[in-house]
């Protein structure tokens, strides 16, 4: 009988699959601020408010004027002249009724004069179309609350996002091309017990064709162990003569022609991978000597409370191995053979995980914290990850900006390239100084491009001279950000809210790696970036 879903499961099916029930718990428990109720804000709260996020606050003390209703299907002709976060709560809570809408009409720099602490109960801020000075004001407020940031702007065609958070740690990265964890080339004992519980040599056929690949591996290993002097095969030469090794092993029919034996093809192409030396990454090794890891303490987050455990299984029982991630891949087998071997696995991943979470369970006592306050569900999960765990430290928005410690090599570097998508953001910086000196962006008043154009130029030179960058911007951008005149196409802001919701999920359940730290989309060459700064 087919297994009966709840609306949730069968609504949010896709999603789940991606993130998990976890995840989504996680995602329905956060609260996410967004500044200004633009084209490009509404679109990344859809994209937040369709896969179900707890609850959402819109802070806009702006009014509806026609050009929003031109380019925002989140408001429409009746709403003009209203509060712009009213009309956009209103529409927006439509798509999901199981999320919280809740708007504020007051803008945002008034906010942080009146009531700074305002901002730091939400999960993740994203503002919009925010002036410089009021973006960086609230950047500091951000930081010093470890409340990540997420700035985010449409100018015409370009698309930006700035990532500000000051720690961002993920259990579960979901790397696109994760190598198995089969320890082939140190078996655990109760591996070694099964290998050697197989004899290919008397087998008949039916059992020889469907033994598991990882089996005829070990078994050829320990062949070409005993004439090799116990060096697993290394370069291509050694693999090549490894792979012949295995060939040779597939049983021929009595007119000396090799049977069709696909567990022995899958043995064969899979040396390369199975063979790779266990170890564990610089990233890992990273998270492992960092001071957090180090010292524990009751305020230590649970995910450096699971690393420490982590580290101190690998530096005993580990022997300098992470706890066995427990899984392997589907293959050619019958089901008692596969499902003897996938037992194996399993169980001794449960063992390393046992002994991890008695590390863990140590470290929460000599904190004063119950042993169940970090759930056993979580410390498998973990171990199971423990070979892509990330650490994310983004740097603040007041470092990029101050003259002292402007990354200027990675500026100047990419600026070698006069097309590489940094003179976008050169440019844009510069289109904010205009607005400092002028209260509104190049090109705003149609009648002005012309005097504008000379008057971004002097801006874009006077940046490059403040940080000495020996880098040129062509008059070809200056003359089109004017033309821009700071408009925000439906198109660029329909991109960029996909794009800034993903990160935005990303953050908020720990899992996928965020960027680090600012994106760049050209929509005229439909090209897109990151750079650190």
């Amino acid at each position: 009988m087919a297994e009966h879903k709840t609306s949730k499961e069968q609504r949010y099916d896709r999603q789940l699959r991606l993130w998990g029930d976890h995840g989504q718990d996680a995602l329905e428990s956060a609260h996410v601020c967004l500044i200004n109720a633009t084209v490009s804000g509404t679109e990344i709260l859809k994209n937040l408010v369709l896969p179900g996020i707890g609850a959402f606050t819109i802070v806009d003390g702006h009014k509806v004027t026609g050009e929003d209703v031109g380019n925002n299907f989140f408001l429409c002709s009746d709403s003009i002249g209203k509060s712009r976060a009213q009309a956009a709560t209103e529409l927006l809570q439509e798509l999901n009724s199981d999320v919280s809408g809740n708007f504020v009409e007051e803008d945002a720099d008034k906010l942080l004069e009146n009531d700074p602490e305002f901002f730091n109960r939400f999960s993740l801020v994203i503002s919009v179309q925010l002036p410089e000075s009021v973006c960086l004001r609230l950047a500091c407020v951000l930081w010093k609350a470890s409340v990540p940031f997420l700035v985010c702007r449409t100018y015409g065609l370009v698309g930006y996002m700035r990532l500000a958070v000051k720690e961002h740690t993920v259990v579960e990265s979901h790397p696109d091309s994760a190598l198995e964890d089969l320890r082939l080339d140190a078996p655990f004992t109760e591996l070694r017990n099964h290998i050697n519980s197989y004899d290919l040599d008397s087998m008949d056929k039916k059992d020889h064709s469907h033994t598991p690949w990882i089996i005829i591996i070990a078994k050829y290993l320990e062949q070409w162990y005993s004439e090799h002097d116990f060096q697993l095969p290394k370069n291509y030469k050694e693999k090549e003569a490894f792979r012949h090794l295995i060939r040779d092993g597939i049983r021929k029919n009595e007119n000396g022609v090799p049977e069709e034996e696909e567990n022995f093809d899958e043995a064969i192409k899979n040396v390369n991978t199975a063979l790779n030396p266990t170890k564990i990454c610089s990233s890992v090794e990273e998270i492992f000597s960092s001071e957090q890891c180090e010292n524990i303490t009751s305020q230590t987050p649970e995910f450096w409370v699971m690393a420490r455990g982590v580290r101190d299984f690998v530096q005993n029982e580990g022997n300098g191995k992470l706890p066995l991630r427990g899984t392997i891949p589907d293959m050619i087998a019958d089901s008692d053979k596969f499902i003897n071997l996938q037992n194996v696995y399993r169980e001794k991943a449960m063992q390393d995980a046992a002994v991890v979470a008695k590390h863990i369970e140590s470290h929460l006592q000599a904190v004063g914290k119950p042993a169940e306050s970090i759930s056993e569900q979580d410390i498998k999960l973990f171990c199971k990850s423990a070979a892509f765990l990330r650490v994310l430290h983004c740097r603040s928005l007041s470092e990029e900006y101050s003259v002292e410690t402007v990354n200027k090599d990675e500026i100047t570097s990419c600026m070698d390239n006069p097309d590489s998508e940094m003179v976008l953001y050169l440019m844009l910086r510069s289109v904010d100084r205009f607005y400092q000196q002028h209260s509104r962006y190049p090109g705003v008043y149609n009648y002005q491009v012309e005097e504008d154009i000379s008057r971004l130029k002097v801006c874009v030179n006077s940046l490059l001279q403040e940080y000495t960058l020996n880098v040129s911007v062509k008059d070809d951008y200056i003359h089109e950000f004017c033309r821009y005149g700071a408009a925000e196409p439906h198109t660029v802001a329909a991109l960029l809210g996909g794009a800034a919701a993903q990160e935005a999920i990303k953050l908020i359940t720990h899992q996928f790696v965020p960027f680090n730290n600012t994106f760049l989309y050209n929509a005229m060459s439909q090209t897109s970036a990151t750079f650190q700064l």
